[in-house]
């Protein structure tokens, strides 16, 4: 019998062990997200904990959490976490029995986003000098460069300490590695910029660093793009070399993505058709590596994500919305009766506003009031931005500039 008769329900079902040697006990993961639920000094709140453990009691396999600072010096947002000498131990090993409930795996997806800091309690900063339209960063000092293998490897031991059951580096969606993987914003000449190995160098010399610090039997994961959407940018050549340089490295799952929050960059929803993005990238993507894969990004239905574990396109499906839409995707994915998320279509999209909406409500379900949610585009965003202004403060007192 061939994968593609089995059952839909029984292909999902099937375990995966990675390279380490641990096991995901389904091929279902909620993809990483920026929640937002921090309590603005970089801890996670009981909210946070409660969110975490709603998707590990809906069957799923893996939650990744979004956007984990390894230092407060360039966050995504005022409600990351961060994983520091500082940080409240007590709640992240909250977070970490939470989230680790029902046999899931809770990795933390350790970010730094450079160029796209937010800057009302940050300094942004990527791999060569910015200013396209209303974002600007400098150009990172070759100091602060070789200071950033240390740094994630710091805090993926942290993450293993307090018993988060492993990492996800991020290198996707223009945060800081994506940067230097990208040729239209690492102009460098210093050996961490030019031909796609030297883009490469810094997120190579991490993952060495990360895996010596937690040693071979936790799981290490990258989130790569496809390519970021932008002329001139990384292209799928330059990705697929990538990922054969990254194919001798000791990851375990590369998640595969793609876009881009730069200003001008295209939507991956734009240009993918109804269907998941990158099933097709990562079908090529076999040629160059034998690391397990993940894609992640378009799966709407359970058709969809059988479809790809079928004709071997991947071996995890990384699902975000949904899981905001039903955080028991899982059970119902893995059961014989099944059933698809019901996505809402919005009749303005305002910028920002479908991220704020998902966002808010995560904090829904976060709250146990994922029933009465009934924002519009328009009142999330305000909510969203209320919170973060919020929070700027506590940062600001809690991690000083």
């Amino acid at each position: 019998m061939t994968d593609t008769d089995v059952s839909e329900t029984d292909l999902l079902r099937r375990p995966l062990t990675l390279p380490c040697g641990v096991v995901l006990k389904n091929r279902l993961a909620k993809s990483a997200m920026s929640d937002s639920l921090g309590d603005g000094r970089g801890n996670p709140t009981p909210a946070q904990a409660r969110l975490y453990r709603r998707w590990a009691g809906g069957g799923l396999a893996l939650s990744i959490i979004g956007e984990v600072q390894p230092t407060p010096s360039f966050p995504e947002k005022p409600g990351n976490l961060v994983l520091g000498a500082s940080s409240d131990a007590a709640a992240f090993r909250r977070l970490a029995e939470a989230g680790t409930a029902n046999g899931a795996q809770l990795w933390a997806q350790l970010g730094h986003a450079g160029a796209l800091a937010y800057a009302p309690i940050s300094r942004p900063a990527g791999p060569s000098a910015l200013a396209v339209e209303d974002l600007s960063c400098t150009e990172m000092p070759v100091d602060a460069i070789r200071a950033l293998p240390g740094q994630f490897a710091d805090a993926a031991a942290r993450a293993k300490a307090l018993g988060l059951s492993g990492v996800q580096i991020h290198a996707a969606h223009g945060f800081l590695f994506s940067q230097f993987l990208s040729p239209l914003f690492n102009r460098r000449t210093d050996g961490y910029g030019g031909a796609i190995a030297a883009r490469c160098r810094i997120l190579l010399e991490t993952i060495d660093r990360v895996r010596a610090a937690v040693g071979s039997g936790f799981p290490v994961a990258l989130k790569i793009n496809a390519t970021d959407s932008l002329d001139g940018g990384l292209t799928e050549a330059d990705s697929l070399e990538a990922l054969r340089l990254l194919d001798a490295t000791s990851l375990d799952l590369i998640d595969i993505s793609g876009g881009t929050y730069f200003p001008g960059a295209r939507s991956s929803s734009d240009s993918a058709g109804s269907g998941p993005y990158f099933v097709g990238f990562a079908r090529r993507a076999r040629a160059v590596t034998t690391k397990p894969l993940m894609v992640t990004g378009g799966f709407k239905t359970r058709a969809q994500a059988a479809d790809a574990v079928a004709r071997g396109a991947t071996d995890m499906v990384g699902i975000a919305r949904g899981f905001a839409l039903d955080p028991d995707l899982g059970d119902r994915w893995l059961s014989q009766q099944g059933g698809d998320p019901a996505f809402p279509r919005f009749s303005t999209n305002p910028p920002g506003g479908v991220t704020a909406w998902y966002t808010m409500r995560l904090t829904a379900i976060a709250e146990d009031r994922e029933a009465a949610f009934t924002d519009d585009l328009e009142t999330a965003m305000q909510g969203y931005e209320r919170r973060d202004a919020a929070r700027e403060a506590i940062w600001k007192e809690a991690f000083p500039v």
